[in-house]
């Protein structure tokens, strides 16, 4: 199953303290695309991404993934977080949705 091979690679590349993988393949249905790979998105939290660039943090995902990418996926949406910035984007639970 892809999901879990990329969880695999993502895992040994980038040590994180917290992955989410999410298959979107299904929204995409229908499109030239998605003939030729499944769709993900993936949150990533790790240490390694500190002192990095958006982009070279999304070069590091892509690179662990590449096996993949050659074959496999054909769309990843990317969050790579260190673990300081999903601590302050994380709702507290006094952040709650109100109704008006």
């Amino acid at each position: 199953m892809i999901a879990a091979e990329l969880q695999a690679l993502l895992q040994q590349a980038l040590s994180p303290t917290s992955l989410v993988l999410r298959d979107d393949s299904a929204a995409h249905a229908g499109h030239a695309g998605a003939r030729s790979g499944a769709h993900f998105s993936v949150t990533v939290v790790a240490e390694c991404f500190a002192g990095r660039t958006p982009l070279q943090r999304h070069r590091m995902v892509y690179e662990a993934a590449a096996p993949l990418l050659r074959q496999g996926i054909h769309a990843l949406q990317i969050s790579a977080l260190t673990p300081a910035e999903a601590a302050r984007t994380s709702p507290s639970p006094d952040q709650s949705i109100r109704k008006a």
